[in-house]
């Protein structure tokens, strides 16, 4: 069974959460939280398996959270709610260790699959969130290339950069004349030797070290 606890400051989006969840046979609803304090708090008791947290919360937001919450042994995989509006919230969370980002108007179906891949080691990201995040860590200058970069083999290399450019697995297989299968090992491999959970965090791993060439036009801006 995966624990869940639902940390939102709307009675109303918790509320909607928990019926969206009860109907899962996997997935039990542990607690649910009002602001960040509480978020910490009732994970320290519950311990959960999964947080679903929102950023933007009275008294504690959800980035101060993330820290406390990741300091618990063991700690929970934490899966931030957003809305468009929230890039830099969204920025926050990726950098302080978020496995997953939804939109809180997204597919419902999505919430419990996040909830699953969460749970199973590995990060899931609503698709329409991903080409925003790519562009804000764009902005920042790229850092030296780290050492987790000399573990990875040629073709692993390549499928890290279309990653970065926002390829989803079946364009990189068509790009890279591979088969689909072959991609999804090379992404599973990815992830396992940088030590990041999503391949959003992979993507974000080429900009920050400057793997993928930068759009010297500047980011560009998104329909809401």
């Amino acid at each position: 069974m995966i624990r869940v606890l639902i940390a939102d400051d709307q009675a109303a989006t918790r509320e909607g959460l928990r019926l969206l969840l009860s109907g899962e046979p996997d997935v039990e609803v542990a607690a649910e939280a009002a602001d960040g304090f509480e978020a910490v708090s009732q994970a320290g008791v519950h311990r959960p398996d999964v947080v679903l947290l929102d950023v933007r919360m009275p008294r504690m937001d959800g980035l101060a959270a993330i820290g406390r919450l990741l300091r618990l042994d063991p700690s929970p995989a934490i899966i931030v709610l957003t809305t468009f509006d929230l890039d830099e919230y969204l920025f926050g969370a990726l950098r302080a260790g978020a496995a997953g980002f939804l939109l809180k108007d997204g597919d419902p179906d999505l919430f419990v699959r996040a909830i699953r891949a969460a749970h199973g080691g590995q990060g899931l990201v609503d698709a329409q969130v991903t080409p925003r995040l790519l562009r804000r860590f764009a902005q920042t200058e790229p850092s030296a290339a780290p050492p987790e970069l000399d573990g990875l083999t040629d073709r692993e290399r390549e499928v890290l950069c279309r990653l970065g450019e926002g390829l989803s697995n079946a364009e990189i297989a068509a790009a890279l004349h591979i088969a689909l299968g072959t991609v999804k090992i090379h992404v599973a491999r990815i992830l396992a030797k940088l030590g990041v959970q999503t391949r959003v965090q992979a993507a974000v791993f080429t900009h920050r070290h400057g793997l993928v060439p930068r759009d010297p036009a500047g980011p560009e801006e998104t329909d809401r």
